[in-house]
């Protein structure tokens, strides 16, 4: 099955650039998701590798072919959308066939090609059930079958699951990375669901504002953000702001407001520097007694307590009265109540730090 390259490839409409010069290399039978907020141009993106819309300047390649002017139905692509978009006055059976007849397959062939897509997403007993007669994630499973009917080489998916409820999304996104696994395909999914495309990916690209800001595996991206709206996007993070205080090799020494200071690894940063910690809520550890005063260990009392089936999330003011969240397991974690004073620690190499950016943390890390 093809890769997919984008050289330099722009697209505006009117005075918005909805894609910004995005230069990307999805790889053979990859799955691969493109990841941010509404209006951030991933749409735009998969409509482009589609051939729906044609880019203002820049080159796209499907394998070896440059694709510029080739119309969809010469992309070997299956785009399934978020709406379904299926033929309400056809049946399970004469929607999945549609294609394969279209591209004038011989009946023997097209039968065969149907029997086998409707076994692999479990329709095979509803094939005279009509659209409106399917449950949400029957309806999206039969959207899948009928682009793989279609002989599709790359599986383009825009939000696929964003009409279905949490219970049957949880279970269709595995669904989905199958059917392409065992097909071999090359799959590009939109999402603006983290935790959607970090379940679903073999890597994930990180949009902004038209732009990639960082593309890796879904581990690489929560454990070693590029940067600050990455650290945010990907798994949330507490921020902390504050200044270079002492920096020797790879040692860092940042002080906040009220004195409090913390070890962190320095990556290139200077004595008086301002810059922004960014910590995961579940690298930081509560405990009720502790030695206060030390470095990456601080008095905070807790604010709010919130139970969330498999985590409790605790809100701790700290002594300086900056906010940390604090994510711990229920079952195996000792739980904390409202008002009740503790420790709060973390280990200098779970800590990120990123120079202030120009525009303020707020303006950083939005998802406008």
């Amino acid at each position: 099955m093809p890769d997919v390259r984008l050289v330099n490839v722009t697209k505006k409409f009117g005075n918005v650039v909805a894609v910004d010069n995005i230069s990307l290399h999805i790889r053979d039978r990859e799955y691969f998701s493109l990841l941010g907020p509404s209006g951030c141009g991933k749409t735009t993106l998969l409509r482009l590798i589609a051939g729906l819309i044609k880019p203002d300047s820049g080159e796209i390649y499907i394998g070896d072919k440059l694709v510029n002017d080739a119309p969809p139905e010469d992309r070997d692509i299956g785009f399934v959308f978020q709406t379904f978009a299926l033929f309400p006055h056809m049946n399970v059976w004469e929607n999945v066939i549609y294609g394969p007849r279209i591209k004038g397959y011989d009946m023997t062939r097209a039968n065969r090609i149907g029997h086998e897509v409707l076994e692999m997403v479990r329709l095979h007993e509803r094939l005279d059930a009509y659209p409106n007669e399917l449950s949400g994630g029957m309806m999206q499973r039969l959207a899948v079958a009928r682009a793989l009917a279609a002989g599709a080489k790359i599986l383009l998916l825009d939000e696929p699951l964003g009409q279905l409820d949490a219970k049957v999304r949880n279970e269709l996104r595995y669904e989905i990375r199958r059917m392409a696994k065992d097909l071999e395909l090359t799959a590009i999914h939109v999402t603006h669901d983290q935790a959607e495309a970090m379940a679903m990916s073999d890597r994930i690209a990180v949009m902004r504002k038209g732009k990639i800001l960082q593309v890796g595996t879904p581990q690489e991206l929560y454990t070693n953000p590029k940067n600050l709206f990455v650290a945010n996007f990907i798994g949330g993070s507490n921020f902390l702001e504050g200044y270079i205080i002492e920096a020797k090799g790879e040692a860092a020494v940042i002080e906040l407001r009220g004195g409090l200071r913390f070890k962190a690894i320095n990556r290139g940063m200077n004595v008086g520097d301002r810059v922004v910690l960014a910590i995961k809520p579940e690298t930081l550890t509560m405990q009720r007694h502790g030695r206060s005063g030390e470095a990456n260990l601080f008095n905070g009392i807790i604010k709010r307590v919130t139970f969330e089936g498999t985590t409790i999330r605790y809100e701790v003011e700290l002594e300086n009265q900056d906010t940390v969240l604090v994510v711990t397991p229920s079952l195996t974690c000792e739980w904390f109540t409202t008002g009740e004073k503790v420790i709060v620690s973390f280990r200098p190499e779970n800590a990120h730090v990123f120079p202030y950016p120009e525009a303020g943390l707020r303006a950083e890390i939005s998802v406008e």
